[in-house]
């Protein structure tokens, strides 16, 4: 299901924050048009207008969830020849979104292991590949068999440290960082090293 057009008007905008919104809030994959079309403050013709396929509406907010910000984190860390230092930047730019957009964070913490979000990180994913280079190069000390482990561990451990943040028990610096330095150690990287690694000033302008 695609949201009508390649760049998102601004109906179909707040439709997809709204539904997000919804999801998050509920925990659950069905709404319906009325309470979509309350949520985003249209009519319900605005909904099926604008949304190509509404009853498919949860796996677009999925995938565009999972594109946008997997795209952000590359767009930061592609000049950055560190493949560890790639992995504890992007897990930390996950945790700060969290924090500025709670709605974004709990869908995340709702949905990130029992939908597609997680799964497309296992196969062609940036992930994927900067961990198999990663592999290759032995900057990471783990087996091939090891790769898709890997990817769940780092989704998992960054869904822990949103939800911290999202309960109010960590600030979203205290927690991404800890959550970059876990990672980086089962990754094997030293942990003198990767505790330095996960505390490095995040780019600017992100």
């Amino acid at each position: 299901m695609e949201l009508v057009g390649q760049q998102p008007n601004a109906a179909q905008r707040r439709i997809y924050q709204a539904a997000m919104r919804l999801f998050a809030q509920r925990g659950s994959a069905d709404i319906s048009i009325s309470d979509l079309a309350e949520a985003a403050g249209v009519a319900r013709g605005t909904i099926y207008n604008n949304i190509a396929a509404p009853d498919r509406l949860f796996e677009e907010v999925s995938t565009r969830l999972a594109t946008e910000m997997n795209q952000s984190v590359v767009a930061v860390t592609q000049d950055q020849e560190d493949l560890a230092l790639r992995f504890a930047i992007g897990i930390r730019l996950y945790v700060r979104r969290a924090h500025e957009q709670p709605d974004w964070g709990r869908f995340l913490v709702r949905f990130g292991l029992a939908s597609d979000l997680v799964r497309a990180l296992w196969d062609d994913s940036h992930p994927m590949r900067d961990l198999q280079r990663g592999m290759q190069s032995r900057r990471f000390d783990l087996s091939a068999e090891q790769a898709r482990g890997a990817i769940g561990l780092t989704a998992g451990t960054t869904l822990t440290a949103i939800l911290l943040v999202l309960d109010g028990l960590r600030t979203w610096r205290d927690a991404g960082s800890d959550a970059a330095e876990l990672v980086l150690r089962a990754l094997g990287v030293e942990a003198s090293e990767a505790a330095a690694l996960s505390r490095t000033e995040l780019p600017e302008g992100v």
